[in-house]
């Protein structure tokens, strides 16, 4: 981790051809690089990632339904509970 700390300074201090990459110049000339390296690295990590299979995709969106059912249903009825009992108890006290 120092070493490439140490290797990114050294980088900005002077670029081959002797070019100096201080100031807002070099953070702009510079952008072309970081942007090739940004994507290198992208692409090397979604090399490493593991995607699910269509039977693994299938069981987990049928778990996500019926979960998102369950508490529809949950705060429908908890929702109609609070409503009923408000609407009685400010219909209990109305003058």
């Amino acid at each position: 981790m120092m070493s490439q700390a140490a290797k990114v300074k050294e980088e900005r201090v002077a670029r081959p051809g002797g070019i100096s990459t201080s100031g807002a110049f070099g953070r702009i000339a510079e952008y072309p690089r970081r942007a090739r390296q940004f994507l290198h690295e992208t692409r090397n990590q979604l090399r490493l990632v593991t995607w699910p299979g269509a039977r693994e995709v299938y069981s987990t969106t049928i778990v996500v339904v019926v979960t998102v059912t369950f508490f529809a249903l949950f705060f429908w009825m908890t929702d109609s509970v609070f409503s009923y009992g408000s609407r009685w108890l400010l219909g209990h006290f109305r003058h």
